[in-house]
């Protein structure tokens, strides 16, 4: 069986001999029961085969990660007043990770996908519209059809790197669910020259390190949905380009369209409401993840040799981001990396110094509480600042 674009399959005879009315089944099957401006059937369909084959875990495996994980909550107790947010833990494979995080990726992608999809609809002439519609049916439906295959191509790509299930910094799993992806923790350790207990012990505490923020502070996942969605609202897509792009798209060849969107076909303009957004949710990344680094080293540096070695790895690995981020970025326009955090992390560093880990983490209270980015800039005045956990955070406007 010989696979197309998208999901798609045809027979022996290639792409070039596919039996289009297989194809129409299957695209009728994929079409089916959804609404909306992405296709899940589509999208974990093409993620699936970008998985490929899936190591999935065993006894052992899940044994292991729950050591971890409760030696983590242990370590973390001394280095932070935030009680553990771990209330189960699992060993996940790949396809276990595409599986439960699609719930949060529909809440992240939707409203991007929205915009795009709409703005594909309106730019495309009246004359490809006609053309298409005997084979897709509705622009709309197109347009959804299509962004599920890029994304799920993007997510299957993710899937490979990701190592935990906030390992982006977001809380993609079911709450309280600490799960690590062995494979992927493997695969992280490959090169590293540290015991590989040691790597899953480290991963494990910054694992259980962002259930903590997560939990005590549950304002910040929908905060953190909050700035993606503003991004949407703010998004601006060039609709001239579009529509000479479309002109020369036939809606019957899925290879073509899938170069098509490679080639950019979705990638949005910035505008400046979606420059200010982007950046209001690379500081807030920024502070999660200079938070994790934080309490992460301060647990881990009495007993772990290797911590430091660990910790600069992972700080390079979220600065830079690897071909599965760029792949997202390209489809979405958002780069999920927290570019500031270094100065985060010194930040708190500098707080727990000055202050106490108790008035560090009082902070994550209230979001009119944290650090801005100008206060990265300067992080001497922020902590130096008359604006310790004795606010009345009630008066605040939650």
């Amino acid at each position: 069986m010989t696979e197309l674009p998208f999901g798609f399959s045809g027979g022996a005879g290639g792409p070039e001999g596919a039996d289009l009315g297989a194809m129409l089944r299957q695209l009728g099957d994929l079409m089916s029961g959804q609404s909306g401006p992405v296709n899940w059937n589509l999208a974990k369909q093409a993620a699936m085969q970008a998985i490929g084959a899936d190591a999935g875990t065993t006894a052992a495996d899940t044994e292991e990660v729950t050591a971890a994980v409760r030696l983590a909550d242990v370590w973390l107790d001394a280095q932070s007043p935030l009680p553990s947010g771990v209330t189960a833990t699992e060993a996940w494979s790949r396809r276990r990770w595409l599986d439960a995080t699609q719930p949060a990726w529909s809440k992240l992608v939707e409203p991007v996908a929205a915009r795009v999809v709409a703005t594909f609809g309106e730019a495309m002439p009246e004359e490809a519209r006609a053309m298409a519609a005997p084979l897709m049916g509705v622009m709309t439906q197109v347009g959804a059809l299509m962004f599920g295959g890029q994304l799920g191509q993007a997510l299957g790509a993710l899937a490979g790197e990701v190592v935990s299930a906030t390992d982006i910094g977001l809380p993609l799993g079911p709450p309280g669910l600490a799960a690590l992806l062995p494979e992927g923790v493997r695969a992280y350790a490959d090169g590293l020259e540290v015991p590989i207990d040691q790597v899953r012990l480290f991963l494990a505490l910054r694992e259980a390190a962002h259930h903590r923020l997560f939990t005590h502070a549950p304002w910040l996942p929908g905060r953190l949905t909050d700035l993606v969605v503003g991004y949407a609202r703010g998004i601006s897509v060039d609709s001239s380009r579009l529509e000479e792009m479309a002109r020369g798209l036939d809606p019957s060849n899925p290879e073509a369209i899938q170069q098509a969107m490679n080639d950019g076909l979705f990638a949005p303009e910035p505008t400046p409401e979606q420059q200010a957004a982007l950046a209001r949710l690379e500081t807030l990344l920024a502070l999660v993840e200079g938070w994790v680094d934080t309490v992460t080293l301060a647990a881990a540096t009495p007993t772990l040799p290797t911590v430091g070695a660990l910790n600069e790895s992972m700080r390079r690995r979220r600065a830079t981001g690897g071909p599965a981020e760029a792949t997202f970025a390209s489809l979405v326009g958002l780069e999920l990396r927290p570019r500031r955090l270094r100065d985060a992390a010194a930040l708190w560093g500098l707080l727990a110094t000055r202050r106490g880990i108790e008035a560090r983490d009082a902070l994550w209270g209230h979001p009119d509480l944290l650090p801005t980015s100008e206060d990265l800039d300067d992080p001497f005045e922020f902590v130096d600042r008359d604006q310790g956990p004795d606010i009345d955070i009630s008066a605040l406007d939650h």
